[in-house]
């Protein structure tokens, strides 16, 4: 149990700035509090103890403004930044070393049994204000943009943004031939492309080679033309 305590301290240390010392860490994360409380309905939960682990759980959300179903399976060194209006459904699994910031929802998309919540890998990052819905998997080390609304599976080491969510890189490569490289750092969220943008300039770009193409064209007729007069 210490040991998953300090490793849930150390995840914050690792991955928020503004942490100066374990004391204010232990005291003043939100998010930290509700991860402990949620391995206590956890642990509550899967012994059927189900009313006394939504106890927990709803006093947690009370406290912290974040909710996680005592049923939802969570690794190690998950961090939850800020983490107001954060929502974790019942049939969750989240992977090791995952990144949650706030208003984040990982839920379902009905009122279907059994698994209707996401799976989230390892060493995956969920921006402010993401919904991930459905019973489906984000991929490992992948990165979910902020406000994006994710519907379908994400492949490992992709980047993921608008609505609904599509993948726009894959490996730090661009699937869009005319977007831009991407800073590889996995917590710089701010800096993921916009969708429409890159569209946008695709477009642009086929009108400009187009308008090459058309110019080109115009010229060698007006060449042919000026023979066929000259004759």
């Amino acid at each position: 149990m210490f040991k998953q305590i300090k490793e849930d301290i150390r995840a914050v240390f690792d991955r928020d700035p503004a942490a100066r010392n374990t004391l204010e860490v232990v005291l003043c994360y939100p998010g930290l509090h509700a991860i402990w409380a949620h391995r206590v309905s956890h642990y509550l939960y899967v012994r059927d103890y189900i009313v006394l682990a939504r106890l927990v759980s709803h006093i947690a959300r009370f406290f912290t403004g974040i909710e996680i179903h005592p049923g939802a399976t969570i690794g190690k060194g998950f961090f939850i930044d800020h983490g107001m209006g954060t929502v974790i459904g019942e049939t969750t699994e989240i992977g090791d070393n995952v990144t949650v910031y706030q208003g984040v929802t990982l839920g379902g998309t009905g009122k279907e049994k059994g698994k209707r919540h996401p799976t989230i890998g390892d060493n995956v990052v969920v921006a402010t204000g993401a919904k991930i819905l459905g019973s489906f998997k984000v991929g490992n080390d992948s990165k979910i943009g902020a406000g994006s609304v994710v519907l379908s599976e994400v492949p490992p080491n992709s980047t993921v943004v608008g609505i609904p969510g599509r993948v726009v890189y894959r490996y730090g490569q661009k699937v869009n031939q005319c977007a831009e490289a991407i800073n590889p750092d996995n917590l710089a969220h701010n800096n993921l492309p916009d969708p429409v943008e890159e569209m946008l300039r695709c477009l642009q770009q086929h009108i400009n080679r187009l308008d090459v193409k058309v110019s080109q064209l115009e010229t060698k007729n007006k060449e042919l033309q000026e023979k066929t007069d000259s004759r």
